[in-house]
């Protein structure tokens, strides 16, 4: 009798348009925090400004700043005129406005190339959303947005790290590490095609409102919540992290390193996984597991004792973020028609960036009040209710979805 093979599927990473969308996807995390290890060197350098101190300080959120302003009209941008040119637009203004500050006369100058850089971000990320939801579908898409997550971990640690030896030498190196997005730019001038969706406007509309797209407008204003603030839960580690060692009696600048360190390469091994996790227990399930790693995270940082308890928090956090935030693009890829992906991305893009503009706000008030175990404790709580909720509420809506989403 003869033997049937069953012919395996291809990995999505061997499609070159997945591995540009990721090399983009890695530019988003490199957009704040790489410049971080500069901070002092950039104040002292400057220190005549009378403003530096608050300037400087302002250099790491500014690109947020515009993300949140200008991702809306990015999504009007991606659907009229098309998701190719804005990325290639995107990752050329990334690489002009990032190697900037590196050479600009004055911190004045440099915080407004900052804030050029938060249009790059932008019209990345909302291109890039786009893009993901026209190239691939299913069991491909599911990958890709674990694979997302993972390529923003992994590149924001190395970054990061290449950034604190760089700074070493000059507060301005750092600014050079932003030099790398112009090599994957030819990488994604060569894959990156224009998809052909040719609807017309009454099959748009026919669309939205065919295969349980009619109601997708509150789903997804849903989901940007949700996602906001999980960001903003999120944010708190690299806003107050350093704040807390220090108040426990740690070396607040190695540790937080350390805890930072295992909280990205948590997230991304993770995120790795997140295709067969999503297959095995849908997307309620990991949204569930995601908020209740969180959740058991936070409630360790409030454990006396060696510094493995706060580094195994660090790690749960990192571990639970990777799980749930796949989830908001790949629902909402699902419950969009064709023409409103540059709409969805950015508002998703615009809902991440609000959530950690909002996040110190947020959070230090609570700290000055009742100090970093109540924050901690509250934000486990909120959490593990959320983690509650996915299982009782989300699961009736997303089972709907899961066949669309893959």
């Amino acid at each position: 009798m003869k033997r049937i093979e069953t012919k395996r599927p291809r990995s999505v990473i061997a499609d070159p348009r997945a591995v540009a969308l990721l090399l983009a996807a890695s530019l988003t995390t490199m957009a704040n925090a790489t410049i971080s290890p500069a901070l002092p060197g950039l104040a002292e350098e400057f220190s005549s400004n009378p403003n530096a101190l608050y300037l400087t300080r302002l250099l790491v959120p500014a690109p947020s700043i515009s993300v949140v302003l200008v991702a809306p009209l990015a999504g009007l941008v991606v659907d009229r005129i098309g998701r190719r040119p804005v990325l290639l637009f995107g990752v050329f203004l990334f690489v002009l406005a990032g190697v900037a500050g590196g050479i600009l006369p004055s911190l004045n100058a440099i915080f407004v190339s900052r804030l050029a850089l938060g249009v790059a971000v932008a019209l990345i990320m909302t291109a890039q959303t786009a893009l993901i939801g026209d190239y691939f579908a299913g069991r491909e898409r599911s990958d890709l947005m674990g694979l997302q997550i993972s390529a923003r971990n992994f590149g924001g640690f190395a970054f990061i790290s290449l950034a604190g030896l760089l700074a070493g030498f000059s507060s301005r190196l750092p600014f050079a590490i932003y030099g790398l997005a112009g090599i994957f730019l030819p990488v994604i001038w060569l894959s990156i095609t224009e998809p052909k969706l040719a609807l017309s406007d009454t099959s748009s509309r026919r669309l939205d409102t065919e295969d349980g797209m009619a109601h997708w407008k509150p789903v997804l204003a849903g989901l940007a919540l949700l996602q906001m603030a999980t960001s903003a839960i999120f944010f708190i580690m690299p806003t107050q992290l350093p704040f807390f060692f220090e108040t426990s009696g740690f070396d607040g600048a190695g540790m937080t390193g350390i805890g930072l360190g295992a909280l990205t390469l948590a997230g991304g091994c993770t995120a790795l996984f997140y295709r067969r996790l999503q297959q095995e227990i849908g997307h309620a399930g990991a949204f569930a597991s995601g908020y209740g790693a969180m959740a058991f995270g936070f409630a360790f940082l409030t454990f006396d004792g060696a510094p493995i308890i706060p580094f195994a928090g660090t790690t749960l956090i990192g571990i639970g973020f990777a799980m749930a935030m796949p989830n908001f693009v790949a629902i909402a890829l699902g419950i969009v028609s064709p023409n409103r992906r540059g709409l969805a991305g950015s508002i998703l893009t615009s809902s991440v960036f609000l959530g950690q503009i909002a996040s110190p706000f947020l959070s230090t008030p609570v700290i000055e009040t009742f100090g970093f175990d109540a924050l901690f404790i509250g934000t486990a709580t909120v959490l593990a209710s959320a983690s509650l909720a996915a299982i009782l509420v989300l699961a009736r809506y997303v089972g709907r979805l899961e066949s669309d989403t893959g």
